[in-house]
């Protein structure tokens, strides 16, 4: 069966991306870069405000103080000349800054500090009409007038404040530059930025670290599960503190104490019985010899026997076979189940050994055979006379005639189908057609077989390192035996069955 796209989209780097040592670094690094953007963000606010509103206040003040002490000197009916040098007086107070100044009487007089860069082109509309606006609180006196200001941008960041002069037709505007501000704050602006990716970092580490903290008790109980359910049973974690990781490992030991104890019952429980189904095999042995030989006789002397009596005779003798043979496939059953079966592995011409099996059953009249003589392969041929026997024979007895046995090599691998031209088999009976005692027609408990043929073939095929699939074909039954040309290694053992 192909694997969904589901599966494939959960393997490789994409499992690696949802592990949980990354998803705590994560959550870690979301939360400290959230805090430290917000952080940062509130304290370069704040900071913005205080530097401006500093360099504002300080500006403006020393403007309006240095506006008041010089106007007082000016002339009456001052000129162009004189305002140009109130403007230079004004701006020449050492905080740096530019003065322009508008005398209303004669608008085409505009005295700067800087004339080249400053004009009243360069003082936004609002703020000229909010300064020569009086305030509404004083009636409309002279006095009314208040200083306002303005932050613009012109080639640069500038605070603009501006003024009407009291008792005079003046107005005079500063221009202050920010930009040294400006860089103070992109300073601090970059250090913030810094400062939160040196918290990222951390906090990307100390994840690093209280992940491996976590996670190191996590790997080691998913070691211990996977080395418990490759069957080390004695497997146990070391119980460290007191936390919930500990009583997880304190879990985890009693299920795994549990299971022990419960597979080591088990275990004995099957040697056990396996040891009585062998024990009781060998005692039957010897009885069931006798009364072979005797059945023996009286099938030759049957047609000489009374009428009444000859089919009594004739069903001991069904009767002792087939336990005999019942008997017989206990101890194969046996054997496979204790590991003792061996291979005896030979060099044979598979379809010698296919007519071999047919020739000595007599079914010669009953089986096609199609079988290409050169193909050869590592086999035990007792065993794979038995495999071919059960699928041959359950064709025959179950299927019916002609049964067709084709051989043929696929992919490295001898593959021999045989195929019956029967009604097929019920898909609920398919699954459990290799099943021990199973029987397809429960009401028939008495039949002739006794459920372990297909099984002890399918037992035989797989100590060959192969495989037999039962399916439906377009007539009938079709089961399938693959063998390797080569059986696995196998550890010599003794047969003591």
């Amino acid at each position: 069966m192909r694997p969904r796209p589901a599966a494939r989209f959960r393997s490789g780097p994409w499992r690696r991306l949802r592990s949980l040592r990354v998803r705590l670094i994560a959550v870690f690094a979301a939360v400290a870069l959230i805090t430290a953007v917000s952080a940062s963000g509130i304290a370069y606010w704040l900071n913005r405000d205080a530097v401006l509103k500093r360099a504002q206040d300080t500006a403006l003040n020393d403007f309006r103080v240095s506006v008041t002490r010089n106007v007082s000197a000016l002339p009456q009916d001052a000129g162009c000349p004189e305002l140009a040098a109130l403007a230079s007086q004004v701006a020449g107070s050492g905080l740096n800054y530019d003065v322009l100044v508008v005398d209303e009487a004669r608008p085409d007089c505009l005295a700067s500090s800087d004339p080249a860069r400053f004009t009243l082109a360069k003082v936004p509309q609002t703020l000229q009409y909010t300064v020569g606006r009086p305030s509404e609180g004083n009636g409309g006196t002279p006095a009314g007038y208040h200083l306002y200001w303005q932050r613009v941008n012109l080639e640069a960041p500038y605070l603009i404040g501006g003024t009407k002069v009291v008792d005079t037709p003046l107005t005079a505007y500063m221009f202050k530059s920010l930009d040294t501000e400006r860089a103070d704050l992109n300073t601090l602006g970059w250090s913030l930025a810094i400062a939160t990716l040196l918290a990222l970092i951390g906090s990307a580490l100390l994840a690093q670290a209280a992940s491996a903290t976590v996670l190191r008790p996590v790997k080691r109980l998913g070691d211990a599960a996977r080395r418990l359910g490759e069957g080390k049973l004695d497997t146990r974690l070391e119980v460290e503190g007191g936390d919930e990781l500990a009583d997880l490992a304190r879990t985890f030991n009693r299920t795994a104490e549990s299971l022990s104890d419960q597979v080591a019952e088990l275990s004995a429980r099957e040697a056990q019985s396996r040891r009585f189904v062998a024990d009781m095999s060998h005692e039957l042995r010897t009885p069931l010899t006798a009364m072979t030989a005797v059945t023996d006789i009286l099938e030759d002397e049957a047609d000489a026997l009374d009428p009444m009596i000859e089919p009594a005779v004739r069903l001991v003798v069904s009767e002792t076979r087939r336990l005999s043979d019942l008997v017989e496939n206990l101890m194969e059953v046996t054997r496979f189940d204790a590991g003792t079966a061996k291979l005896v592995a030979d060099e044979v011409d598979i379809a010698d050994l296919v007519m071999s099996c047919i020739d000595g059953r007599a079914w010669y009249d009953a089986v096609d055979v199609d079988a290409p003589r050169g193909l050869r392969a590592m086999v035990d041929p007792r065993r794979l006379d038995v495999v071919l026997a059960n699928l041959i024979g359950n064709a025959l007895k179950h299927g019916g005639s002609p049964v067709r046995v084709k051989v043929r090599k696929e992919d490295g691998q001898i593959v021999v189908r045989v195929s019956d031209s029967g009604p097929g088999i019920p898909q609920d009976v398919l699954p459990h057609v290799f099943d021990r005692f199973y029987k397809a027609d429960k009401g028939r408990a008495r039949s002739e077989g006794s459920g372990l043929g297909l099984s002890i073939a399918m037992a035989n095929a797989q100590i060959h390192g192969g495989t037999i699939t039962a399916a439906n074909g377009e007539s009938g039954a079709v089961f399938t035996l693959s063998l390797p040309l080569n059986p696995p290694a196998q550890d010599d053992q003794e047969d003591d069955l």
